[in-house]
């Protein structure tokens, strides 16, 4: 094949795929986050640390109305962050498919309590305490479904696919969120977790209510394992306080009762704020766990304040 029909081809190929591209909207955003960090009973050596982020966003309109939408985040620490790409069909729903690290519907609700900061049991505690969904599947390629039933009522669901050795099968998660009454906000939720031989049921009941400048939330999760003694009930109190549009405060409360004998009562309580002027976010936490992932004799305490930048 001569050069001449070796362009003409390459030029009627570029038109082709050129003619069947949608219009799209473009755009972009970036976060930097310096974060200073400490903890008892545990050597963090230099406190502080950095986190950014860049989010690339493309969104069209396809010629039956659906609209597909692909945002990309490159993350400076973990190098492509969170991946995602969707498609609204309007009155059927959205259907999105996310790649790399996220959660799907009980591992996003784990914790809706208010908080100015980080919950409770978020700050980097020495050791390595239990989170508030232990029950739910492996963050990775995950299918997730939302879908409006009415005004004040919506849907969501989340497929997470088996990956081998380390989730033997495919879980299953689906939640409801309502928000029929003034100022309340009402989550359910309940799936399974099948990573592992031994598989669990899981569930999450979460309820916020907003006065004013006042957000209220008590929030119980449960995980039942097929065998054994590894069942887990997760309690989260929480109580935000708006000082003004720009500075709010908060106190964050959560148990976590160990069916095993041998384990006592994880317990943590912390205290938030948050002040934001234009584009800056100064925030903090202080907190304190007392058994550590069930460890009667590791009682430690945290605290973190960051300056987030966005642009």
């Amino acid at each position: 094949m001569n050069n001449l029909k070796k362009v003409g081809l390459t030029a009627l190929g570029t038109a082709l795929v050129a003619s069947s591209a949608q219009a799209a909207d473009f755009s972009m955003s970036a976060t930097s986050q310096i974060t200073f960090a400490g903890a008892d009973n545990g050597n963090k050596g230099n406190g502080w640390s950095m986190s950014d982020s860049i989010t690339f966003s493309a969104s069209g309109e396809m010629d039956n109305g659906m609209t597909v939408s692909h945002t990309i985040e490159l993350d400076g620490g973990a190098g492509v962050g969170l991946n995602t790409l969707s498609i609204d069909t309007g009155d059927m729903g959205k259907l999105t498919f996310v790649g790399g690290s996220s959660t799907s519907v009980i591992g996003a609700w784990d914790d809706l309590t208010p908080s100015a900061n980080e919950e409770a049991h978020g700050v980097a505690y020495a050791g390595t305490p239990d989170g508030a969904a232990n029950g739910a599947a492996s963050t990775h390629n995950i299918f997730i479904y939302d879908y409006t039933v009415m005004d004040g009522v919506a849907l969501k669901a989340g497929y997470t696919p088996s990956a081998g050795a380390t989730a033997v099968e495919g879980s299953l998660e689906y939640g409801v969120h309502y928000t029929g009454v003034e100022n309340l906000d009402v989550y359910a939720a309940m799936g399974e977790n099948n990573d592992a031989s031994n598989a669990a049921d899981t569930s999450a009941l979460a309820v916020k209510y907003t006065m004013g400048a006042i957000t209220l939330g008590y929030q119980v999760n449960e995980t039942d394992f097929g065998t054994g003694t590894a069942d887990e009930d997760f309690t989260a109190l929480g109580i935000s306080y708006a000082v003004s549009d720009d500075l709010s405060v908060s106190f964050n409360s959560s148990t976590i009762d160990y069916e095993a004998s041998t384990k006592d009562d994880q317990e943590a309580t912390a205290v938030s704020f948050s002040h934001t002027s234009g584009g800056m976010t100064i925030s903090g936490t202080y907190g304190n766990m007392d058994n550590v992932a069930g460890t009667s004799t590791t009682d430690n305490s945290a605290y973190e304040i960051n300056f987030k930048f966005a642009f």
